[in-house]
C-alpha cells in the first residue's frame, strides 16, 4: 500500500519529486477517446469504401492487440498499419485539445515548492509536438521524459529502471500521477512511494475505478500552499 491510498495524508514537505502524465492528468482524455474511436475509424471508413461500423469492427481488434506496448503509442506505427496521415489528422484537429481545470496553477505551485517537475509520457515525440503547440505546456517541465526514447512504455518495469539510470531521483520521495492503472501498478512495483490516480480523466465519460488507488478529480485537492493542504501535512505527521 502506497502512502497516498489515503490521500488526506499527501505530505508535501515529503515530496522532492513529481513525475506527470499528460493525456488524462495534465489534458482531457475526450480529444484522444473521440480521435481513436471515432475519427480515425470514420477517415478508414472514407479511404478503404466501407461502412464506419465495419471500420471499427476491423480497427478495434487492432488497437486492443497492441494496448500497452510502443506500438500503441506510436504515430509511425499506425500510419503505416492503416495507411493513413495520422499526425496530419491528429494536427488538422488539435483545436480540440483541451487542458484540464487547475492544471497550470498545480504546475506553477510545484515548481514553487522546488520540487523538480518532469513530465513522465507514453505520448509519440510527434504527438508531444502538436500537444505543445497547442497548450504551451512544455515550459513548466524540468525534462520530459518520453517511453519512445527508452524503448519500452510505462507500463513495464524496464522503462522505469531505464528512466532512473538517466534521471536520479528518490522513489520513496517522488509523487507520480497518471490516469492509467496499469502503470500506476508498475511504479508501485518499482517503488515509488506517492500515487495517485484520476477519477475522471475524460470529461465526457464517467469516473473510471481507481482500484486501489488514491484518486483527485481536481487538483485543487492536493494544491501545494493552500490551508488545506497545509492542515493535512499536519494530520501526516501525526
Amino acid at each position: 500500500m502506497t502512502k497516498t491510498d489515503l490521500i488526506g495524508m499527501l505530505n508535501w514537505d515529503d515530496i522532492d519529486t513529481v513525475l506527470l502524465d499528460l493525456d488524462g492528468v495534465l489534458l482531457d482524455l475526450r480529444f484522444d477517446n473521440w480521435f481513436w474511436r471515432e475519427h480515425v475509424p470514420a477517415r478508414y471508413a472514407e479511404e478503404n469504401g466501407i461502412e464506419l461500423d465495419d471500420a471499427k469492427s476491423q480497427l478495434y481488434p487492432k488497437m486492443q492487440a497492441v494496448r500497452g506496448t510502443l506500438d500503441w503509442y506510436s504515430i509511425e506505427y499506425w500510419s503505416s498499419t492503416l495507411q493513413l496521415d495520422i499526425f496530419q489528422l491528429k494536427a488538422s484537429n488539435a483545436h480540440r485539445i483541451s487542458v484540464r481545470p487547475l492544471v497550470t496553477e498545480f504546475l506553477d505551485a510545484c515548481i514553487e515548492t522546488a520540487s523538480e517537475l518532469h513530465l513522465v509520457t507514453n505520448a509519440h515525440q510527434q504527438t508531444l509536438d502538436i500537444k505543445f503547440k497547442q497548450t504551451d505546456l512544455e515550459k513548466y517541465f524540468k525534462k520530459v521524459i518520453c517511453s519512445h526514447d527508452y524503448n519500452a512504455p510505462k507500463e513495464e518495469i524496464t522503462f522505469w529502471h531505464n528512466v532512473h539510470r538517466h534521471h536520479r531521483f528518490e522513489p520513496e520521495r517522488t509523487l507520480f500521477i497518471d490516469d492509467n492503472l496499469e502503470v500506476l501498478r508498475t511504479a508501485r512495483k518499482y517503488g515509488i512511494d506517492y500515487l495517485l490516480a484520476i477519477r475522471q480523466p475524460d470529461s465526457g465519460q464517467p469516473d473510471i475505478d481507481v482500484a486501489d488507488f488514491g484518486a483527485i478529480r481536481s487538483f485543487a485537492e492536493i494544491m501545494p500552499g493552500t490551508s488545506d493542504n497545509q492542515s493535512k501535512k499536519t494530520d501526516f505527521a501525526e
